[in-house]
């Protein structure tokens, strides 16, 4: 492979062909599946890990591969992504918040390792526990009946905004124990953190300090609230859990919250966005759900495989090990690319065919290993939902029109599609 399509990885706007990218990883699994790739604009290269036993190898040994923000994080930091860094690092927010002092270093556990990882998991994880989401299934389904009671007649809406953006963001201020208000908020805030890349999406310096200073207030404002009256909610989980007797710093905790936003909103829209999409273009597979309403639980993990709502992560080298037929050394960052992995030729019998009834292994969407979305299964209830309710009123939907992408490497995100329907 040439040293430019290697290259092209690094840069958003190669996603959007999404063909000619599993061109590009269907060709690292077979030629290089540990292979080397030099950054534009003097960037330090990394390596694609592009088969699914590797991202998986990775993934599980954290005392080899770090996550942790010190040593480079979990992303490519592209000019978009710098710029907002800076800005949210920079005099005119600091100004705003010279008294607070908590944009100097705080981190979310998406970007630590252990212990200290587990340590702010335990935080969260008990707002996602079997017995809480059980009590949570009925307002998701009601959520989502009304939503599509709010499109029911119309003959054809925007999913993106009227639907799949809707139902997540709705239960996320469910999960935060705010009014459904608020709600409009935590998405601009949201689209703000994830659309630097996109141009369509990205707004200029005075906007995004705007955006970040709301953001950040709201976050403490929330904080302050649920120390002063603690309610059953994330939010308060975050403020007043202690774990070995210490509160988390509000560094972490706006970290933290700011992760809640994004990963709580995003890969729920990307994965009913892309599984409409996906039963729209493959009418067979629809029409088995229709005749077989009980196999949209396995649907499910198939649509999550097939959309792989995250594409990469990102990890750093501890030590110099060898992976695959290559010598990784110390300080080097690997790409573990789950939209390749989630392709794996070894893993899938035809892996490029969308089928509803295909029993295999475990996509890599949600990650793997100790940073495994904490919100997974909520994830997966919420698409269920969708795809029952959305199959019920409206069994004919169709997508027509173009479908526009949002421009990202890291995030396979529809931001506008036309979806039409009787009923």
């Amino acid at each position: 492979m040439n040293k430019e399509a290697r290259t092209s990885l690094s840069q958003a706007a190669t996603f959007q062909d999404q063909d000619a990218v599993h061109e590009i990883f269907s060709e690292l699994r077979r030629e290089d599946p540990v292979a080397w790739c030099p950054e534009l604009e003097g960037g330090r290269g990394f390596w694609s890990i592009t088969k699914y036993d590797d991202i998986q190898f990775v993934s599980k040994n954290p005392k080899l591969f770090s996550s942790d923000r010190v040593h480079g994080g979990i992303t490519f930091e592209t000019a978009e992504t710098r710029r907002i860094r800076k800005i949210s690092r920079g005099k005119e927010v600091q100004e705003k918040f010279k008294n607070l002092n908590i944009l100097e270093a705080g981190d979310s556990m998406i970007q630590m390792d252990p212990p200290v990882h587990t340590m702010h998991r335990r935080m969260v994880a008990p707002g996602f526990s079997p017995k809480r989401l059980l009590n949570l299934s009925p307002q998701i389904r009601q959520r989502c009946v009304d939503i599509l009671t709010q499109i029911s007649g119309k003959g054809k809406c925007e999913f993106i905004s009227s639907v799949s953006a809707e139902l997540p963001i709705q239960m996320l201020a469910e999960l935060f124990g705010v009014s459904q208000e608020e709600r409009t908020k935590l998405l601009e805030w949201s689209n703000v953190i994830i659309g630097g890349d996109d141009p369509d999406m990205r707004i200029d310096t005075d906007h995004t300090i705007t955006a970040l200073t709301e953001l950040y207030q709201y976050a403490i404002n929330l904080h302050q609230k649920r120390r002063e009256e603690p309610g059953d909610d994330l939010i308060s989980m975050l403020a007043n859990t202690e774990v070995e007797g210490k509160l988390m710093s509000m560094n972490d905790y706006v970290s933290a919250f700011i992760l809640l936003i994004v990963a709580g909103n995003e890969t729920t829209r990307n994965s009913i966005s892309g599984g409409v999409l996906a039963l729209s273009q493959h009418p067979e597979e629809r029409q088995k759900l229709l005749e077989d309403p009980l196999l949209i639980n396995n649907a499910v993990d198939e649509i999550i495989r097939w959309v792989h709502p995250v594409i990469y992560m990102s990890r750093t080298a501890l030590e110099d090990i060898k992976l695959g037929d290559k010598n990784i050394k110390k300080g080097d960052r690997l790409v573990l690319w789950y939209m390749s992995g989630n392709r794996d030729e070894d893993k899938w019998d035809d892996p490029f065919s969308f089928n509803v009834t295909r029993n295999g292994p475990r996509h890599l969407s949600f990650g793997y290993g100790q940073h495994l979305c904490i919100g997974w299964r909520l994830a997966e209830i919420q698409l269920t939902v969708c795809i029952e309710e959305l199959l019920k009123r409206f069994p004919d939907f169709e997508v027509k029109g173009e479908v526009k992408w949002m421009q990202s490497n890291f995030l396979n995100s529809i931001k506008h599609m036309d979806v039409h329907y009787s009923g």
